[in-house]
């Protein structure tokens, strides 16, 4: 294929709209909430595991998504022997909750840079966005394949911080990710493998410390390893300096006892993806502690809200979609 060619093709994929990854536009259930205003005519992003329409609705100053994207396309098309470039469109479109246009623009890139361990690592990490858990582990594990060895290096931000400091690595990206997808899949020890990891390049800042805590702490709760959790724990404090990951600090702190999880619910300064994300926490710690029938509310609490693509949201989906708590 000729440079000119693969970056029509390129172009074409990161302008296909609502499309799935197997070309199909998925149908929406009739049997969910309504849409949000203004979305009935138009195709959802995804169906959910509860079959619910999921629109590209994002939160944040839409115009200054769409001018970074425009910008990264403008990049790509000056740049076309550069696989970063065409990384940059996928994430920019990821960002607008695109997801499935972001998958295609990492697969066209895919298919002229395959030994790009970004393209997958972001390909992966869209694939848990779109609930494809199966194609997340693969794409990851390729990753993590490609990786082996190599110098250990940042990743920038898209969306950065406060500070303005990247806090992760692609390492520490590529094994977060996979130890959620195979979390997801309920392949704990597959997790908690990643997850440990991960914790080797979790330590340069503490945002990334109590992240990586907080899904090892759930893995290893789920498996009933319940001193291990506990140790796990010994490093986290309240007094951490924390740039990003608030909401996970908060959660790691009440499985140490010096938070209680009904005042983390009720929390009013939280925004979506921390209620996501709190919600989720929340409602394990009493999935396993036996209270289920509190953790299914709590859970439904969760996918009630708008921010779809948080972790959070996604977990307490397949948390519902397994069990008999979720109406039908």
């Amino acid at each position: 294929m000729t440079t000119g060619t693969w970056l029509f093709a390129l172009l074409l994929a990161s302008e296909t709209i609502g499309l799935g990854g197997d070309g199909q536009r998925p149908e929406p259930s009739t049997t969910t909430r309504p849409s949000p205003p203004g979305e009935s005519r138009r195709q959802p992003e995804l169906v959910s595991l509860l079959g619910g329409p999921l629109f590209a609705t994002p939160s944040g100053d839409l115009k200054k998504l769409e001018a970074a994207l425009a910008g990264a396309r403008a990049e790509m098309a000056d740049h076309p022997d550069d696989p970063d470039k065409a990384v940059w469109v996928g994430r920019r479109l990821g960002y607008l909750w695109r997801m499935n246009e972001a998958i295609g623009v990492f697969s066209a890139g895919i298919e002229k840079w395959p030994d790009y361990a970004p393209l997958y690592r972001h390909r992966g990490h869209r694939h848990i966005s779109v609930r494809r858990f199966d194609e997340a582990v693969a794409d990851l594990e390729k990753a993590a394949r490609l990786i082996e060895g190599q110098p250990e290096e940042v990743e920038p931000d898209g969306m950065p911080n406060a500070a303005n400091i990247p806090l992760t690595t692609t390492p520490f990206n590529v094994w977060y990710h996979l130890g959620l997808a195979r979390y997801l899949k309920g392949d704990f020890q597959g997790a908690l493998r990643a997850y440990q990891e991960t914790m080797k390049y979790s330590r340069r800042y503490e945002d990334n410390l109590v992240a990586t805590t907080h899904w090892m702490y759930m893995t290893l709760r789920r498996l009933g390893r319940e001193q291990e959790a506990a140790a796990l724990l010994e490093p986290i404090g309240p007094d951490m300096k924390i740039m990003e990951n608030a909401a996970y600090h908060r959660l790691t702190l009440m499985y140490k006892g010096l938070n209680k999880p009904e005042e983390l619910l009720e929390a009013r300064d939280a925004g979506d993806l921390d209620r996501a994300t709190t919600g989720y926490g929340v409602g394990n710690w009493y999935y396993y502690n036996g209270q289920t029938r509190r953790a299914a509310e709590v859970w439904r609490q969760v996918v009630a809200g708008p921010n779809w693509p948080a972790f959070g949201f996604i977990a307490a989906e397949v948390e519902l979609a397994r069990s008999s708590s979720h109406p039908r």
